[in-house]
């Protein structure tokens, strides 16, 4: 073969050597974009501005903190959540078990999770079965006008390592800084049905968590293992399946449909502190509890929360009688 064609086939091969590995750089660099891009999404519908995310970090938002790194009323100045943190976030999954090791503990912050955006006003978290407790997960997220966001959760155990005999989840909400920290809902104490109680904590771990009227269910823990949220009980009873706080000139209501296997968790100092404000950011949580966890069986439940200027206790009311109605209708 001519020399001087030779050289220019070796020059021509080795030129579509560079464009495929460049092309295949480029398609590489952007998936790898594009997958990075999808460990947030914003989403818009009425007065409501979200920002749903899984657990990796993202400028000041940190690492392990997954669902709602923000949500914005329009007539708000700032975020219902502290900007480091979440709210609705998927923090523990509990067995009784493995309650030293602090990955263990909160394995859902550090278990692998995704983020779908399925369109403007929703969006779905996805984590395979975690290392652990072998538990999958979805989370939706969908916004409404004119100032609701819910969440349908569903999970799946793929094991069964639950010897005490419950599945539990947990979501922890950090407020950013309230000048009220409390919850309020409908319950009271034992002979007190029906009536307004305010719940606000004095310390973290300390008689945190409500459960309804009816829920006799003990979860047990091995002797001597650490405090938790979710072991310290309230003499506080919820009659109805809904909490809400005050933010600024606003109300957060959450709402549940469903009184079986809910409880309220409240700590006064779970986000940490405000240096600004000069005080601390409140925790306001919540629990999933599952009897006798079947393998491969589906289990789901729906919140639904509402952001919305502050309004009487009446009006409160009326948003979960219009959610319970609008959900018998379908």
């Amino acid at each position: 073969m001519n020399p001087v064609l030779t050289t220019l086939h070796r020059n021509d091969t080795t030129r579509r050597r560079f464009i495929r590995a460049s092309m295949a750089a480029a398609l590489a660099s952007s998936a790898t974009g594009q997958q990075a891009a999808a460990a947030h999404t914003t989403l818009h519908a009425g007065d409501l501005t979200a920002v749903i995310g899984d657990n990796s970090a993202h400028e000041q938002h940190r690492a392990g903190y997954n669902g709602l790194w923000s949500l914005r009323h329009a007539k708000g100045a700032r975020s219902l959540f502290v900007p480091a943190v979440a709210g609705l976030n998927l923090e523990h999954i509990v067995s009784g078990e493995h309650l030293e090791d602090s990955k263990t503990f909160f394995e859902p912050r550090h278990a692998p999770m995704s983020l779908t955006r399925l369109s403007d006003t929703e969006a779905e978290l996805h984590q395979p079965p975690t290392p652990t407790f072998h538990v999958e997960s979805w989370t939706r997220f969908t916004l409404s006008e004119p100032h609701y966001l819910d969440m349908e959760f569903r999970c799946r155990a793929h094991r069964d390592v639950f010897p005490r005999g419950y599945l539990s989840l947990f979501w922890a909400s950090y407020m950013n800084a309230p000048a009220d920290k409390s919850m309020y809902f409908f319950g009271g104490l034992d002979a007190q049905m029906e009536m307004w109680t305010q719940f606000c904590t004095q310390w973290h771990n300390d008689q945190s968590t409500v459960r309804h009227r009816d829920d006799i269910f003990e979860m047990t823990f091995p002797e001597g293992s650490r405090d938790t949220l979710f072991k310290s009980l309230s003499r506080f009873r919820f009659d109805l399946p809904f909490f809400y706080g005050y933010f600024d000139d606003l109300v957060w209501i959450v709402m549940f449909d469903r009184t079986e296997g809910i409880r309220f968790t409240h700590s006064p100092s779970g986000g940490g502190a405000n240096a600004e404000l000069k005080t601390t950011n409140p925790a306001w949580d919540f629990q999933f509890l599952i009897q006798k966890p079947e393998v491969l069986k589906d289990y789901t439940f729906k919140v639904r929360t509402v952001l919305r200027p502050k309004c009487s206790r009446d009006e409160i009311l009326a948003e979960f009688a219009k959610w319970n109605e609008a959900r018998r209708a379908k």
